[in-house]
């Protein structure tokens, strides 16, 4: 029987989700990033493929992605509220690492397990944060959608997406968790 660690699976289990806006200073130093991300880069990559890049903002790329935020959204005639999502993580943003999934040409590895990929690095980014006893969300909203805004902000070609945002800060004190799912209610066992 495999030796299981019994502190990790503890950490799993227990870590909550705290939202980004709530975050504050200090934030990771580089060093401490470059940490985070080495841990969080041992996701499925498919034979080294790494079919993702990512882009650290800090100072002052938030207000600059806040305006342009701002801009996009008034160019697709957004409401006030349409404006205020889009500013908003940007807007309260202290320090965060942009995950872009781009997939790599590849007759073995399906476009969508490349994606997938870059969604295992969002979570693997979250988890080695909170690890290392920061805050870590992991968001996106309509302007990780809008090929014209990732281009502008991120430099993202044709067939590059956001896989997600996420932020690191100094997280609030724990509040109250969040219900989770009842597995009965969502897990099949199949034995034959």
């Amino acid at each position: 029987m495999p030796a299981p660690n019994d502190a990790a699976l503890a950490f799993l289990k227990s870590r909550r989700s705290r939202p980004a806006k709530l975050f504050s200073f200090p934030v990771p130093t580089r060093p401490q990033l470059e940490d985070i991300l080495t841990a969080a880069t041992r996701v499925p990559d498919h034979g080294k493929l790494e079919p993702w890049r990512l882009v650290v903002l800090q100072g002052a790329a938030f207000q600059r992605l806040a305006d342009l935020a701002e801009a996009r959204a008034r160019e697709l005639d957004g409401d006030a509220e349409k404006i205020a999502k889009g500013r908003g993580q940007f807007d309260l943003g202290k320090l965060a690492v942009v995950v872009i999934a781009a997939p790599k040409p590849s007759p073995k590895i399906p476009p969508v397990e490349q994606l997938l990929s870059a969604g295992a690095l969002c979570f693997g980014i979250v988890n080695a944060a909170e690890a290392a006893g920061w805050g870590a969300n992991w968001l996106t909203g309509w302007p990780s959608h809008d090929p014209e805004f990732m281009a502008r902000a991120f430099g993202c070609i044709e067939g590059e997406t956001i896989a997600g945002i996420v932020h690191i800060g100094t997280p609030p004190e724990d509040g109250p968790d969040r219900p989770r799912p009842d597995l009965a209610r969502i897990v099949s066992w199949v034995d034959a």
